[in-house]
């Protein structure tokens, strides 16, 4: 996909890899609408990039839905999406708290499901790509981390089915960055 004049749709857009992949995308020449949970720090990358913030949380499908359909309509299209949302948990597996390992599903794993099949129904015919984070750890387990770690193996075993289903259709990249000082761990559940 050629990336000046994509037309890409960036979830999480609020946090530290979304608002660089944002920019750097706009950069390049693509079009791009912003999403993030923060109102505000939202509304900063997206006036960097022309366009208006939209605003979400992963954990309500329906707002998933809502906001890449609102993308779409405010882009003529879409060609890419990018997911970059993400909540880190820490703890031992026998100690974790059930409403926390919930959580971490809804937002790591359930939330970018959803948005990716929102996306779908507005890529091109073909061509289109999504690209989600999952992260290093869905193939490194960690102790410390077992739920985080599932949720993103989880995701990973999904975007790698999805990838085989739509190969002629769409790309699917999943991109596992290492760990880098974004202050996730700041932000844990």
């Amino acid at each position: 996909m050629e990336i000046s004049g994509a037309r890409v749709l960036v979830c999480g857009a609020s946090g530290v890899l979304g608002a660089a992949t944002a920019r750097a995308l706009k950069e390049a020449g693509a079009s791009v609408v912003a999403a993030g949970r923060s109102e505000d720090r939202t509304a900063e990358v997206a006036r960097d990039l022309g366009t208006e913030p939209l605003t979400l949380d992963v954990v309500d499908v329906d707002a998933c839905t809502a906001v890449v359909d609102a993308a779409a309509e405010a882009l003529g299209g879409l060609d890419a999406l990018v997911v970059a949302t993400g909540v880190a948990g820490f703890g031992p597996a026998v100690d974790a708290d059930p409403a926390v390992v919930e959580e971490l599903f809804a937002v790591n794993t359930l939330g970018p499901m959803a948005l990716v099949r929102a996306a779908t129904r507005h890529l091109p015919e073909k061509g289109g790509y999504v690209a989600v984070l999952s992260a290093i750890l869905a193939d490194l387990p960690t102790n410390g981390m077992a739920e985080y770690g599932a949720t993103k193996a989880a995701l990973a075993s999904w975007l790698q089915v999805l990838r085989r289903e739509n190969r002629r259709r769409f790309g699917v990249l999943d991109l596992r960055p290492p760990h880098l000082d974004t202050g996730l761990a700041e932000r844990a559940l």
